[in-house]
């Protein structure tokens, strides 16, 4: 199938849509669903919630400096067909907090091969000049995705059952299995040497960078998505709340995609560092507020969490963006690969880190607890500008 352009950019957005539908079915539905019937501390549910990430981890070294040797929708194919599997395996099977941690972070690995080897899929097919705006477009319909998977998750599950809602969206990842298999072959330039050659990447000090500041982005931005849906249900329980948690945690997903594309139109007028410094500082704020507030009026809940909606995916589409620019062509797809190591490792620390964290002050029902939780938050988001601040001083001094 030979697409170009927007029609190009579009069908890959659309295919990673149908790859992240099941992609928080663990969130939405777990502190209705699993925490009560598998008998679950915050921390478990945190390190379940956490395989996704962990498998995203260890596999998306390999799958995506694969992608320099080979066609990277041979990967995209086949990883979209363990996802799915693996997610519809989570539905029928799983049983306590151990089956779960292994299919869902099957289902993890099988997305390791879908996101960062899609955005090489669509870049090795885009003309010179297109990638700035196609890649912001692809990384913001990321977020367009993740909100669909809070609302049909949550909707599934209340309608049929925890379980349906896993089956039925994991069938999703099916349409990226498709698209992949239609894209008209390219074929990378021939590679010597080994195949995790990650050294490269690490030594570009620019391209690392941004690769560091988008895992403290990370760490905030899934520890907010783990527990959005409970810390609503906290809000919800101590006054009368103005909107259900699945209408809160879809609106405050899907605002996250117009959100990563204003930042980035930000960074192209005032320069990537300032522009992803000003989010991050700004989003660190607003996480303080709300944890400091928390309990005390469901409308200011409400207007904080819809302003940090805003703020911490601002930065997302700068940071890929800068990555990507800052990337040596020969071996972007190591840098591709360090960046969402890095990004999924502190995913994963951080869904685990905010159910501690609320764990050691008392539990949900506790407002101190999503203070120290949120405020945790808000010191990951300080992290971003200070590792951009470091890259430009060493560039500076050397």
């Amino acid at each position: 199938m030979i697409l170009r352009g927007k029609a190009l950019v579009g069908t890959m957005a659309l295919g990673q849509i149908g790859g992240l539908l099941p992609h928080v079915a663990v969130p939405a539905v777990m502190p209705q669903f699993l925490i009560p019937a598998w008998h679950l501390s915050n921390g478990e549910a945190g390190l379940m919630s956490s395989a996704y990430a962990l498998g995203y981890m260890l596999m998306v070294p390999f799958l995506t400096t694969l992608t320099d040797r080979i066609d990277a929708r041979i990967v995209l194919f086949w990883s979209s067909l363990v996802s799915a599997l693996a997610v519809i395996g989570f539905g029928l099977l799983a049983d306590g907090m151990i089956s779960a941690m292994l299919f869902w972070g099957v289902a993890g690995m099988g997305f390791a091969g879908g996101y960062m080897p899609g955005l090489k899929a669509l870049t090795d097919r885009l003309a010179p000049g297109e990638s700035s705006r196609s890649i912001v477009f692809y990384t913001a319909s990321f977020s367009f995705g993740v909100g669909l998977s809070f609302l049909a998750c949550q909707v599934i599950a209340e309608l049929w059952g925890w379980r349906p809602a896993f089956v039925a969206t994991g069938a999703a990842p099916l349409v990226m299995t498709l698209i992949a298999f239609l894209l008209d072959p390219v074929r990378p330039p021939p590679r010597a040497g080994k195949l995790l050659e990650i050294g490269p990447a690490l030594r570009n000090r620019t391209a690392l960078a941004y690769s560091l500041a988008y895992g403290a982005h990370c760490f905030e931005l899934y520890g907010l998505r783990t527990w959005m849906v409970a810390f609503w249900g906290f809000v919800a329980a101590r006054g009368e709340a103005p909107m259900s948690a699945i209408a809160v945690s879809t609106l405050v997903t899907l605002i996250a995609m117009p959100a990563s594309m204003l930042g980035n139109e930000l960074a192209l007028k005032i320069g990537r560092h300032r522009a992803i410094t000003v989010v991050m500082l700004a989003s660190a704020a607003v996480a303080f507020a709300i944890g400091i507030t928390a309990g005390l009026s469901p409308w200011l809940s409400l207007l904080l969490m819809f302003v940090y909606a805003f703020t911490v995916p601002g930065d997302s589409g700068a940071l890929t963006a800068g990555m990507a620019a800052a990337a040596d062509p020969r071996f972007r797809g190591a840098s591709m690969a360090v960046h969402s190591t890095i990004g999924f490792a502190l995913t994963a620390a951080g869904g685990w880190a905010f159910g501690v964290a609320l764990d050691a002050m008392g539990g949900t029902s506790v407002p101190a607890a999503w203070a120290l939780a949120f405020g945790l938050m808000a010191i990951a988001a300080t992290m971003g500008p200070a590792v951009l601040w470091w890259s430009r001083r060493e560039r500076m001094s050397g």
